[in-house]
C-alpha cells in the first residue's frame, strides 16, 4: 500500500511544462529533457542520482541544503543543481573529488548540531538525513560543536537556552527542533500546496528555526474560531507625515 501513496523515486523538482526540448552532457551521458527543467532533475532521469536534502519534485527548488552542488565546464563556482536550469551543450560533473570535499564538509556542518541517537531513533533505516550522510561517504565529523540546540543542558549543567522540547501539541504531527534541520519543506508545503501560509522560518543563521506563520507579536490579533488557531491582520493606525515631507511641500501662495 505504501508503494501507491509515496513515490519510491523523487525527481528533486517538479517537471518542466516546455515543449522545446534541450540536450546536454552530464557525467558524460548525452540526456534531453523540456526546456526549464533543472539539472538535478535532468540527472534524476538518466539515473544519475545527486545528494539531496531540501529538494522534492512536489515544491518548487529552494536550494538551501547546498548538498546538491554540481561542476558545469566553462562556468565558475559550484552551483545547486536544484535551481540551475539545463541549456543546450552544457557538461555537467555530478561526481569529482571537489564535489565530493564540499558535500562531507556540509554534511559534517549538518551532523556537528544533529543528535547521534540513530540506534534508538524511530527513523532509523528510514531517514534521509542517515541516507545522505552515507551517500557523501561521512564516517566521522571533524567539528565539536560547543553551542547546540538539542542538548537540554550545557557541559556546565546549566540550562541550554537554544534547546527548545518537542511539540506534540498539534493532533497530526509533531514538531522536533532538536532532529529539524531547517530544511523548509514544511514550510514551502504549507505556502506552495496548501496555502496556508501556517508555518515560516524565523532568526538567521544558526538561529533559524520553524515557527508559526502568523504571530500575535507580528502585530496579528487572534479571532475567535472553533479551533482558535484563527488570525487576522491588526488595523494600522493611518501614517502621519514626517515633518520633512510637510516641510518639502510646496507653500501656496
Amino acid at each position: 500500500m505504501k508503494d501507491f501513496i509515496i513515490p519510491d523515486r523523487d525527481f528533486g523538482t517538479p517537471a518542466a511544462k516546455s515543449k522545446q526540448m534541450v540536450t546536454l552532457s552530464i557525467d558524460g551521458f548525452d540526456v534531453t529533457v523540456p526546456e526549464g527543467t533543472s539539472i538535478m532533475r535532468a540527472a534524476a532521469e538518466a539515473g544519475i542520482q545527486v545528494p539531496k536534502l531540501c529538494a522534492t519534485d512536489s515544491v518548487d527548488a529552494f536550494g538551501s541544503c547546498r548538498l546538491c552542488l554540481v561542476e558545469i565546464e566553462g562556468r565558475n563556482g559550484t552551483p545547486a543543481s536544484c535551481t540551475t536550469p539545463v541549456a543546450p551543450g552544457l557538461k555537467v560533473h555530478t561526481q569529482t573529488g571537489k564535489l565530493k570535499q564540499l558535500r562531507r564538509g556540509v554534511m559534517e556542518l549538518y551532523i556537528s548540531d544533529h543528535p547521534l541517537d540513530c540506534l534508538t531513533c524511530s527513523a532509523n533505516g528510514d531517514c534521509e538525513l542517515q541516507d545522505m550522510a552515507g551517500a557523501v561517504g561521512l564516517r566521522d565529523v571533524r567539528y565539536e560543536a560547543v553551542d547546540t540546540h538539542f542538548r537540554a543542558r550545557n557541559t556546565s549543567g546549566e540550562a541550554n537556552p537554544l534547546y527548545i522540547p518537542r511539540d506534540d501539541s498539534n493532533p497530526y504531527f509533531s514538531y522536533d527542533p532538536q532532529k529539524c534541520i531547517v530544511c523548509s519543506r514544511c514550510v514551502r508545503a504549507c505556502e506552495e500546496v496548501q496555502g496556508t501560509f501556517a508555518l515560516t522560518i524565523e532568526g538567521r543563521g544558526f538561529d533559524s528555526r520553524v515557527s508559526f506563520g502568523a504571530k500575535p507579536t507580528m502585530r496579528w490579533r487572534r479571532t475567535a474560531s472553533p479551533a482558535g488557531l484563527a488570525f487576522r491582520p491588526a488595523r494600522r493606525r493611518p501614517c502621519r507625515k514626517s515633518r520633512s515631507s510637510r516641510s518639502a511641500r510646496p507653500r501656496t501662495p
